[in-house]
């Protein structure tokens, strides 16, 4: 249809929604708000009222009594410091890396992009695990002392944390339009004035959207804080599950839930802004720059230091955690071979499963929290993505778009305790939720939600609404419209989205240790457990389980890449 029908189109608009198509949409809204109102709301609100109650009364008396806790303010001093560093050092690593592959071209780029996708999706237990094999005295960086210290850990978020700045910047980066920066070269500018002084202004949303993501994560990391950390060594996050589950102490785990509800939420406001900012930026300039080629004296000053830089991120802090924790894999007592991979065959663990089993379990919960999560991301970002003529339902579409993400912040233990402790007879129906067996893939899918919604949202928002309009007025139905204009756009987002909310579940942690079967336990869980038991033998098979848990990780990844680029390119 040519440009110059679209007036003619507009004309005939009808001039008030139909009330059959405002009730869809509401019960598309309706349902994603139950789900997180049942599951995600009284969960985290009754575990939070407990705290503040004592017999029948409100007592706020807590606050007061964790809040002079020296132990408290450490704690929060450093949980904010282990949030700003590995914030500063994953921005300061994954913006040369962002440059490299998104504003050059070399043979491979399409390849170094997956793999520098791989840290992210692998599951904080794994990470945890391997940084565990490099740090230790015997592995290649023991002699850094950082073994179960502030450095390690924060080396470790920072490997988690690379691939969000790389993509974030990397996407906005490309599409900048890069005349302004050669016209400072042509005007006499060296590259490193013209990159401070009009690149990286320009950058700035991106840049603010992914450090306030990333801050976000390390702020709120809880696997590889404690498989990682010391003993002497705790976060907010941490700090929630050591009180609900070693000390029973509700009212402190309250306290502290609060204090991460309100940094959470600081943090995703800071991050809603720069990503409405990011989004400003680049519908001014839709189509970018091309990629520069980046080979012999067409290579730039600006672009080796990004190789540079990039390799030695590659090697250093993406490669050497993964293959070290291989080859430990692959050692035993009696030496090299496939003895701790044999033993995930055994059930002489003493910990309810076989390896192997605790595998499948992971598998079939993933599973089924990948469909749950893909379900309800999917109708938050169908309303989210529309445009609303009247300021009343934009400020209620950004509402809902806004309450999704609070789970990707709010402690995971706090939502698998609360559930224990509030869905026996939630809204007082005669129904006991916690032996439901999809509470578990639902406590998943919780987690998994809003970054299913960050992966479709954007898709949906780039198509043009006046498909929808000229649709309406042909008279195409609601569903009609969502299976030829939506569904075709959205496709392309749907192998990433499924690929992301099962690598997101098949390595939950927090909540999963509250809610999954002793004598059925995930595989997050079972190398858990076997970290914490003496013996090189626990060890060795902990590693290997590692190895298993990172590869099933990858292999599903990389279908969901496949999937993706077959139902449509890139998102």
């Amino acid at each position: 249809m040519s440009a110059a029908a679209w007036p003619g189109l507009a004309a005939r608009l009808p001039g008030r929604v139909r009330p059959g198509r405002v009730a869809l949409w509401l019960l598309a809204a309706a349902v994603p708000l139950a789900f997180l109102t049942l599951f995600f709301a009284l969960p985290v609100a009754g575990l939070v009222a407990r705290g503040f109650v004592t017999d029948g009364a409100l007592d706020l008396s807590a606050f007061a009594d964790v809040m002079t806790r020296p132990r408290t303010w450490r704690i929060i001093g450093l949980t904010v410091a282990q949030g700003v560093v590995g914030t500063t050092v994953a921005v300061l690593l994954g913006v040369p890396g962002a440059h490299l592959l998104y504003r050059t071209r070399f043979r491979g780029r399409g390849l170094v992009r997956a793999l520098v996708a791989v840290p992210f999706v692998l599951p904080t237990v794994v990470v945890g695990v391997a940084f565990r094999s490099v740090l230790a005295d015997s592995g290649p960086l023991g002699f850094l002392g950082w073994d179960g210290t502030f450095a390690g850990v924060v080396m470790a978020l920072v490997f988690f944390n690379y691939t969000v700045v790389v993509r974030t910047v990397g996407a906005f980066w490309s599409g900048l339009d890069p005349r302004a920066e050669q016209a400072a070269r042509a005007l006499g500018a060296s590259p490193v004035r013209a990159f401070w002084s009009v690149t990286l202004p320009a950058l700035a949303p991106g840049i603010a959207s992914a450090a306030s993501i990333v801050f976000l994560f390390c702020a709120t990391a809880f696997g590889v804080v404690l498989v990682l950390g010391g003993v002497g060594y705790g976060t907010v996050e941490t700090e929630i599950w050591i009180q609900t589950t070693q000390f029973l102490d509700l009212r402190a785990a309250a306290v502290l839930s609060v204090v991460q509800l309100v940094v959470v939420t600081l943090a995703l406001a800071v991050a809603g802004r720069a990503r409405r900012r990011r989004e400003q930026a680049l519908t001014r300039v839709p189509d970018g720059g091309r990629p520069l080629a980046l080979r012999g004296a067409d290579a730039r000053t600006s672009d080796r230091w990004a190789v540079a830089v990039t390799a030695v991120v590659g090697v250093v802090l993406l490669g050497l955690p993964m293959v070290t924790l291989v080859l430990r894999s692959l050692h035993t007592r009696d030496g090299w071979g496939p003895g701790n991979y044999v033993a995930l065959g055994h059930e002489g663990f003493g910990l309810g499963a076989s390896g192997w089993e605790a595998a499948a379990m992971s598998v079939r919960v993933a599973v089924d929290a990948t469909l749950i999560a893909v379900v309800v991301a999917g109708l938050v970002a169908l309303v989210a993505s529309r445009r609303p003529r009247s300021r009343g339902r934009r400020r209620a579409v950004g509402a809902l778009d806004a309450v999704i993400m609070l789970p990707l912040g709010v402690s995971a233990v706090t939502v698998g305790f609360g559930m224990l402790v509030t869905l026996d007879r939630p809204f007082g129906l005669d129904v006991d939720l916690r032996t439901w067996p999809l509470l578990l893939p639902i406590a998943q899918a919780v987690v998994a939600v809003p970054l299913v919604v960050r992966t479709v949202l954007p898709v949906l928002r780039a198509i043009d609404t006046r498909l929808h309009e000229a649709a309406a007025v042909l008279g195409a139905s609601p569903g009609r419209v969502l299976r030829h204009v939506d569904w075709p756009v959205a496709a392309r987002s749907l192998g990433l989205a499924v690929g992301l909310a099962f690598a997101v579940s098949l390595g939950e942690f927090g909540a999963t240790t509250f809610l999954v079967r002793p004598e059925s336990p995930t595989l997050p869980v079972l190398i858990y457990r076997l970290i914490g038991r003496p013996g090189a033998d626990n060890l060795g098979t902990a590693l290997a389980a590692s190895v298993l848990l990172a590869t099933i990780t990858a292999v599903v990844m990389a279908l969901a890449e496949r999937l993706r680029g077959e139902t449509g390119g890139d998102v």
